[in-house]
C-alpha cells in the first residue's frame, strides 16, 4: 500500500461482505440512491457499488479518519456510481437533511447501533421514516440481543468491552430496535442469521405512514 493511500481495512469486512451481499442482492431497489450510514472504512461501498451499477451509492460517516478512508476506497475502486462521502451526525437530523440527495430509495447501516449512543439509532429510524419511499428498504447488520438475552457468550464479552469504552455503547435488544422502527412507520419483514452471531434486519417503509 502506497504511503499516501488513505484506505483502512476492517477484518470483519472479509468475513461479512459476501453474506451481506447475498441478503442485499434480491432486496435493493431498481433505481435511486442507496444511503449508507456509518460507512466506516468504506470497504462495503467499494465492494457493493460495482455490483449494482443501476444504483448510486452514497457513503457517509461522522469520523474524519473514516471519511478519508472512504474517499481512498472510492478513488481506488474507480466506480462511477459512488458519490463522495458525506459527514453525517445521526443525532442532528436537521443538518443531515440539508445535505442529503432527494432520490434516496434505500438505507443501509452495518455495525453502528452498538458502537454509538442510542440517540443514533433513534435518529436513523426517524431519518428512514422521513426519507424512504413507500416499501423503501432499511437494512441493518450487527449483533442484537433476543428476548433481553445475549445470543452467544462472545456477544456478552463484546458488550462488556463496548461499555468499558463508552457507557452509551452496547449490544441493543432487538425488540427495542423494532419498537423504535415501528413508531417511525417502518415494519421489520425479515431477520436473517449471519456469521459470527450477527443478524441482518430488513425493514420496509409503510405506505400507510407516509
Amino acid at each position: 500500500m502506497a504511503s499516501n493511500d488513505r484506505r483502512k481495512f476492517a477484518e470483519s469486512t472479509t468475513r461479512n461482505h459476501g453474506p451481506i451481499l447475498e441478503v442485499l442482492e434480491p432486496r435493493l431497489p431498481a433505481s435511486g440512491t442507496v444511503l449508507e450510514i456509518a460507512s466506516g472504512s468504506g470497504e462495503h461501498a467499494a465492494l457493493f457499488a460495482p455490483q449494482f451499477p443501476h444504483l448510486t451509492w452514497q457513503p457517509s460517516d461522522i469520523d474524519e479518519a473514516a471519511l478519508e478512508s472512504i474517499e481512498g476506497w472510492r478513488q481506488h475502486t474507480g466506480a462511477e456510481n459512488i458519490r463522495p462521502a458525506l459527514r453525517l451526525d445521526m443525532t442532528d437530523l436537521a443538518a443531515v437533511n440539508e445535505v442529503l440527495p432527494d432520490d434516496i430509495t434505500a438505507i443501509t447501516n452495518c455495525n453502528m447501533i452498538h458502537i454509538s449512543p442510542w440517540a443514533c439509532c433513534t435518529g436513523l429510524m426517524e431519518l428512514a421514516g422521513q426519507r424512504l419511499p413507500a416499501d423503501g428498504l432499511l437494512f441493518l447488520y450487527g449483533p442484537y440481543n433476543r428476548g433481553g438475552q445475549f445470543t452467544a457468550p462472545s456477544n456478552a464479552a463484546f458488550d462488556n468491552w463496548l461499555k468499558s469504552q463508552n457507557d452509551d455503547w452496547g449490544i441493543r435488544d432487538l425488540e427495542a430496535v423494532v419498537d423504535c422502527a415501528t413508531v417511525n412507520g417502518l415494519a421489520m419483514t425479515d431477520i436473517i442469521d449471519m456469521p459470527a452471531n450477527n443478524f441482518s434486519l430488513i425493514f420496509r417503509r409503510l405506505a400507510s405512514h407516509l
